[in-house]
């Protein structure tokens, strides 16, 4: 008898993430992957099916585990879901401990803080990918999100399944629902830790999760979940057509002497034009993650709006300003 559907659902996902880093990899040795485990059952069951589908492949399997110390007794759990791992059969396993900034609201800070430490992690250890138990709920509640805050197509298009420096992060359940996973850590006795955060309405993405969605839900039917998550798909299909005309049209715009033009800038479409002002604010010093869209809005009104207005300040202590037909963009 074959394992419970969920099982195999979820340790296919992963097989499938594990050949494309096998074949990706280049040198000699078996590449280790590494799972980021917060005790949940999304994660849970992406690590117990790493384990498993390791043992086949010529694939080294890990784990980190991140404590963000924000509730009491967080280190016990962290080194609690640390010796889950360790009882998978997942080689290295590492607690991190990290402290939470404030910028950009508590899930942000958190987030941020997160995603460093596992970048630290895979230098650490030479990890060639991480694996993150993010579901197809999950990027629904995304992209409403991204609606929600009008941050444009690129929001829209919800988290990508390979992301991060060198494709570094892998995400194998963006097709799979919640409840799959959760029936796949049943069906396997995987203990699982339900953080409190997550029902906690202080949070916007708890609410979102247990007001917002199931409110849609019972207006337009099922299905809700499906349809948002196919959205972010096509909006990634057409933002990054979008960037890659945008890449191309950026030396078009520039004199000889590197300047922006602001004539063949308004030359432009409005959706290129943003992506190109936009890239040349971040390669001036401007951190992506503080950018947004109202902020390339009064920077695009410097081309389409002139009036004689001054400077643009910008995150990062980045100005732009519209001098001699040029558009000057600096760090301060």
């Amino acid at each position: 008898m074959g394992p419970h559907p969920a099982v195999a659902a979820i340790r296919l996902a992963v097989r499938r993430v594990l050949h494309d880093v096998i074949t990706e990899h280049t040198t000699g040795e078996a590449p280790l992957v590494l799972v980021a485990c917060s005790g949940g059952a999304d994660s849970m069951a992406l690590a117990s099916a790493l384990a498993f589908e390791a043992r086949k492949l010529p694939v080294r399997a890990g784990g980190v585990t991140v404590d963000h110390g924000l509730q009491d007794g967080s280190d016990s759990r962290a080194a609690e879901v640390a010796g889950r791992m360790t009882a998978l059969g997942l080689a290295p396993v590492e607690s991190v401990t990290v402290t939470v900034g404030r910028e950009g609201g508590p899930e942000a800070a958190a987030r941020d803080a997160r995603y460093a430490a596992l970048d630290a992690a895979a230098e650490r250890h030479g990890a060639a990918a991480i694996l993150l138990g993010h579901t197809r709920d999950d990027q629904a509640e995304t992209v409403l999100l991204g609606l929600a805050r009008g941050s444009g197509i690129r929001s829209l298009s919800g988290m990508a399944a390979v992301s991060g420096t060198s494709r570094r992060y892998r995400r194998p359940f963006l097709q799979l629902d919640r409840q799959t996973v959760r029936k796949a850590c049943i069906a396997q006795e995987l203990a699982v830790w339900d953080d409190p955060h997550n029902s906690d309405p202080a949070y916007t993405r708890s609410r979102l999760r247990h007001e917002g969605l199931p409110a849609l839900e019972k207006a337009l039917g099922k299905g809700v979940v499906e349809a948002l998550a196919r959205t972010a798909q096509l909006s990634r299909d057409d933002a990054d057509a979008l960037d890659t005309w945008a890449a191309d049209a950026e030396t078009a715009v520039r004199d000889e002497a590197g300047a922006l033009e602001c004539a063949k800038l308004f030359g432009l479409p409005p959706a290129v034009r943003r992506r190109v002002l936009r890239r040349a604010v971040i390669a001036e010093g401007a951190p992506a993650g503080s950018l947004f869209a109202r902020h390339i809005e009064e920077v695009d009104r410097l081309i389409t709006g002139w009036r004689g207005q001054g400077a643009i300040n910008l995150p990062g202590r980045v100005e732009a300003r519209r001098q001699g037909g040029r558009l000057v963009i600096r760090q301060g």
